[in-house]
């Protein structure tokens, strides 16, 4: 039986383990599902023993367990590290969820006529990564493992990964591979199959402003007392300029100016400006002056506020002038720029542009540093023959406008290049209400990443 019969065979299973894993609320960033991000780990080991791993085992960290298990076969041939993370984001706001996000549901999309799972994390990064899990499966129950691998699954990566940092820097020798393949990006389409060679890094911050010592009658005070959430709002609004330039001192030091050449050449990727616009339901893009859409996305730095809160928000209305605002703001990075040294300059400035009115606090959440890979390694050559096989055409490389802060930690430790093999698409609704995942793409993946491990080992020995 062939890896891609047996896939086939068993599809339903595939699905059903995978609803399965998905009905686990394991959000790393609310406590409250702190038991459930415990039992995903559980989930995720119990299924690489079952799949015919060895030394499967939970790596207590000061948060959650890093799943690690592995099959050396022989020490001779390659290794395959094996990068994923079973944490998802939070479900908020649940109103907004076409159906309930723990309660995995087929339905068919433009994009996904063959059918969508709809769920938290069916695409970021549970289905992606489950789908190594079932590769493997594959390949060992049909005697086809061609090399090593190594599975290095952990629990916080949408909270910045802080302790997988930790134990790849204290287990080198553990985690010593020849290549690190992920599946946490997504592809252009099923159509025009992409490997992801670029990520952007991620600076994340909180700000908090400070106006009277207590919430304030709006007409008693109104016009007289610096409103915290008028303040802040022009604070941020002050941080681009007209062309969509970011204001900061010092932010654009170190980005990387590109050749017209290299532009045109990551231009010629497959894109229509007028069904971006239209999947979005927005009337025209926006953007940074001077650049695409694509250019925009992955080769040059953002800033965006995600949150922003205070004062009264309930029914009806209270006529209160606010004591404090928050916000929360993200700055995405290109190479050469550091996380922390922009965190320090955003800080810095925030603080120079507040009035005298109010007082401000600065708080530095998660970072990480932006990854690029070549096209021309062992690692990339085998994954465009996979999907040569796999979908009868060539890979295009793509730079993707996401955050893998462990990407450049596995450059800079391990030594090792990320290959990028993501199946998901950029309408999945990542991080959004209604996130779903193809089952095409899904079955897909699992094919894809087999014959990576074949192509992947004849490309080292080569």
């Amino acid at each position: 039986m062939s890896v891609k019969t047996y896939i086939q065979d068993n599809k339903e299973r595939f699905l059903n383990e995978l609803f399965d894993l998905l009905r686990i609320p394991s959000v790393s960033a609310d406590p409250k599902f702190k038991n459930d991000v415990f039992a995903a780990a559980d989930f995720v080991k119990e299924q690489l023993e079952k799949a015919g791993a060895d030394k499967v085992e939970l790596c207590q960290t000061a948060g959650y367990p890093i799943v690690y298990g592995e099959k050396l076969i022989d020490p001779a041939l390659p290794t395959i590290l094996v990068y994923g993370h079973y944490d998802v984001q939070p479900a908020d706001p649940y109103e907004l969820w076409d159906s309930p996000p723990f309660e995995p549901v087929i339905k068919t999309t433009d994009r996904h006529p063959e059918g969508a799972i709809f769920a938290r994390g069916s695409a970021d990064d549970k289905g992606q990564f489950y789908m190594h899990v079932k590769a493997f499966e594959a390949m060992m129950a049909n005697n086809s493992l061609p090399c090593n691998v190594k599975f290095m699954i952990e629990g916080e990566e949408e909270v910045g990964s802080a302790n997988l940092d930790i134990f790849v820097k204290a287990n080198k020798e553990k985690l010593k591979a020849d290549v690190v393949l992920v599946s946490d990006t997504h592809m252009i389409s099923l159509q025009d199959p992409s490997v992801t060679v670029g990520l952007r890094g991620l600076a994340y911050m909180e700000v908090e402003v400070t106006g009277p010592n207590r919430d304030l009658h709006s007409g008693t005070y109104g016009g007289a007392v610096a409103n915290p959430i008028n303040t802040l709002c022009k604070m941020i609004a002050s941080l681009q300029d007209e062309n969509n330039h970011i204001t900061i001192p010092g932010f654009y030091d170190k980005v990387e100016e590109y050749s017209a050449a290299y532009r045109k050449a990551l231009n010629e990727a497959p894109f229509e400006l007028e069904d971006y616009k239209k999947k979005l339901d927005v009337a025209d893009v926006h953007g940074e002056a001077g650049y695409s859409t694509i250019e925009r996305v992955g080769i040059r730095p953002t800033l965006d506020v995600n949150g922003i809160w205070g004062g009264y928000t309930g029914e009806g209305a209270k006529t209160v002038l606010p004591s404090k605002a928050y916000a929360k703001i993200s700055m995405r990075l290109v190479p050469n720029q550091d996380f922390r040294e922009i965190s320090n300059l955003f800080e810095a400035h925030f603080k120079s542009i507040a009035p005298a009115s109010v007082k401000v606090k600065v708080t530095p959440h998660h970072g990480g540093a932006p990854a690029v890979v070549s096209t021309d390694t062992p690692g990339y050559r085998a994954a465009d023959l996979a999907i040569q096989e796999a979908f009868g055409k060539k890979a295009i490389p793509t730079r993707e406008g996401g955050s893998i802060p462990i990407c450049a930690l596995f450059q800079q430790e391990l030594g090792l290049d990320p290959i990028l093999l993501g199946f998901g698409l950029d309408t999945d609704a990542l991080h959004s209400p209604n996130e779903h995942y193809g089952i095409q793409n899904y079955l897909m993946g699992i094919e894809t990443i087999a014959l990576f491990f074949k192509h992947f080992t004849d490309q080292a020995r080569a």
